[in-house]
């Protein structure tokens, strides 16, 4: 019922069906003892605050403050734990549940009333009771704070600090899941820290504590991360500590989602760091993860890795690519990037991983995930191990046809495709990626078995035509990839799709680009050639996938080839889709007529008589409603 008169309760609160008594109604429907008759009326909640945020009319706000303030406190008891619970949050029961739901809905909600508002609200409520609360409504006060936290003025300066000064302030023999929260609740205030740094050495102290307890480790380490983060150019001067936390890491029990993130924050400091004393941080940090890898490469070839032990190299491949991937020092032109040094003296131990374990697909997927950030850190510095980068590349790829390679190549053109003097070497490498990745896509069902190959194959060209248009446009690739995209044009796999569809688009404008070095209609020759031999087939291509094959949402990007097309030379594309449209057939199985006569030909002028891509994608999506 509350739902039915939810418009009318906004634009014309309190009066007719607008009755806040179905708000008194509701609350106490979420006053109810058992947490599951408040559930229900989380929609009502929810679609409530999205009018009025649509609304945005503060007087109409307002009077909604008392219910939401109301509905917040009775939420706030809801989520409280059994007094006799023992150990932190459990998140992953049907209580854990519901208190995410919770945090979720008060995150949508509190504009309402705003965030600093119910952030003094809880803090004085429990003010208000400390003497007799216990620690369930402590701690659920606490997860409610917690909710809105990240959207506090940093400038606050009266609850918060009182806030913060309390939770550093908890005894050793306070409930565990009260400490656990209040360390979420310290991460969460991570800008109001920044803006008030005379916090930041106590909580560092308190955080580090954390870390120390079993149960609390992985919660502190991603706190910690969120203070790194944000508090990176305070945090400089705590870099050696942090980096003791790092070398110890294993003995705090973190999740590996934890102990990434607590590198990732580290690496974040360090790139704020002069750059004198990144190289020396940033080769202890990538130690600590390279020596026990060495280990498991000293290992006979016997011993399997098992996966998520120590044995295992993708927890230290993980890591070293959070370490590549953050490590963002500031370089001027023609200075050496201060990590270049390092990366290269790691080369050996990377490229002995991708051997040893080139026929798994899982490590060698985490190594070429490593290596790409490596490359992605320094940049052109990397330029030394371009060549037996690609050498190894090339030679596992002929035996064992990972497409995580082919997405490293596309890495390597993104970097060094500009650079004259790399241009050949990356078509040599593209080449002999074609051979083996054409066999393995002829077989039957050869294009949806393997989507994450064309996805990836198409990705390393489009950076060609993107990087090096002439270099690629010149070259051999370029008809059996475009006769390789026609046949992968009806591929329903949504990321696959569109990377072909993008090469397509990327291929074909390319004709109405100029290239200063080289003769102005240099693209738009090649183009047309390609083209007056293989436009007919793409263009039906495309027109077949759209009407039998693609769902509505992923037509669009073939129909931006369309209109690609129709730019380049307008009188060839109306020809080919007239032919194409010839190939539809006019009735259905049954016998029902599909599309007659006239409305094909009004979508063939729709289409060539398109101003817009928007136009063609409306004239296509007409036309695939006549044959689904």
């Amino acid at each position: 019922m509350a739902e039915s008169f939810i418009q009318a309760i906004v634009d014309s609160p309190n009066q007719g069906f607008g009755d806040f008594r179905i708000l008194e109604l509701l609350l106490t429907c979420v006053g109810h003892y058992q947490y599951e008759v408040a559930d229900i009326t989380f929609n009502f909640w929810y679609r409530l605050s999205e009018l009025l945020y649509q609304k945005n009319v503060q007087i109409v706000t307002d009077l909604f403050k008392p219910y939401i303030e109301r509905l917040i406190v009775a939420l706030c008891r809801h989520c409280e734990m059994d007094l006799d619970h023992e150990g932190i949050p459990d998140g992953d029961d049907e209580f854990g549940d519901f208190r995410t739901r919770v945090s979720e809905l008060i995150k949508d909600i509190v504009f309402i009333i705003g965030s600093s508002a119910c952030f003094s609200q809880m803090f004085h409520n429990l003010k208000s009771q400390s003497s007799i609360a216990t620690w369930t409504v402590t701690e659920a006060a606490l997860y409610v704070m917690t909710a809105v936290a990240k959207n506090i003025l940093p400038e606050e300066s009266h609850i918060v600090p009182e806030v913060v000064q309390s939770i550093l302030s908890l005894p050793e023999s306070t409930h565990i899941a009260v400490r656990y929260t209040g360390i979420q609740l310290i991460g969460e205030l991570s800008e109001w820290i920044d803006l008030h740094p005379q916090f930041l050495d106590p909580v560092l102290q308190f955080l580090l504590s954390g870390l120390q307890h079993q149960k609390l480790s992985t919660i502190t380490a991603n706190s910690l991360q969120n203070i790194c983060q944000i508090c990176r150019d305070k945090m400089t001067g705590h870099f050696q500590g942090l980096l003791h936390i790092v070398q110890s890491m294993d003995s705090f029990h973190l999740s590996n989602d934890a102990a990434l993130g607590l590198l990732k924050g580290s690496a974040l400091i360090l790139g704020r760091m002069p750059n004198e004393k990144v190289t020396e941080g940033f080769k202890e940090l990538c130690l600590v993860q390279v020596n026990p890898l060495n280990e498991v490469l000293g290992q006979s070839v016997e011993n399997k890795p098992k996966q998520g032990s120590d044995s295992d190299p993708t927890i230290w491949l993980d890591r070293l690519a959070a370490i590549f991937r953050h490590t963002n020092p500031t370089v001027v032109n023609g200075q050496i990037h201060p990590c270049q040094t390092v990366i290269h003296e790691l080369w050996p131990v990377l490229s002995s991983t991708c051997t040893r374990y080139q026929a798994d697909v899982r490590i060698i997927e985490r190594c070429c995930r490593c290596i790409r950030f490596a490359v992605r850190c320094v940049g052109k510095g990397s330029s030394m191990l371009l060549q037996p980068l690609v050498t190894q590349m090339i030679s596992i790829y002929q035996q064992h046809k990972h497409s995580c390679f082919l997405y490293l190549g596309s890495i390597l053109v993104d970097e060094y495709g500009k650079e004259s003097g790399c241009q050949q070497g990356l078509l040599d490498m593209t080449e002999s990626f074609l051979g083996p990745t054409f066999k393995l896509l002829e077989k039957t069902n050869g294009l949806r078995n393997h989507p994450d190959t064309v996805d990836d194959l198409f990705r390393l060209c489009l950076r060609f035509i993107q990087r090096a248009p002439a270099v690629f446009l010149q070259s051999s690739m370029v008809k059996p990839m475009l006769c390789c995209a026609i046949a992968a044009c009806s591929l329903d796999h949504r990321d696959a799709n569109a990377s072909v569809m993008k090469f397509l688009s990327e291929l074909v404008s390319s004709a109405n680009k100029k290239d200063a070095k080289e003769k102005p209609d240099l693209y738009r020759n090649v183009v047309e050639v390609i083209l007056q031999e293989h436009g007919q087939f793409l263009v039906q291509a495309l027109l077949h996938a759209c009407v039998f094959s693609l769902p509505n949402y992923m037509a669009a990007d073939a129909t931006e080839v369309i209109y690609e097309l129709m730019l380049v030379n307008r009188e060839n594309l109306s020809k080919w889709l007239e032919h194409s449209l010839q190939t539809l057939p006019t009735e259905s199985t049954g016998g029902a007529i599909t599309a007659t006569h006239k409305q094909l030909t009004d979508f063939h002028k729709d289409v060539t008589s398109a101003k817009d891509c928007k136009q063609v994608t409306h004239a296509f999506r007409d036309l695939t409603r006549l044959y689904r």
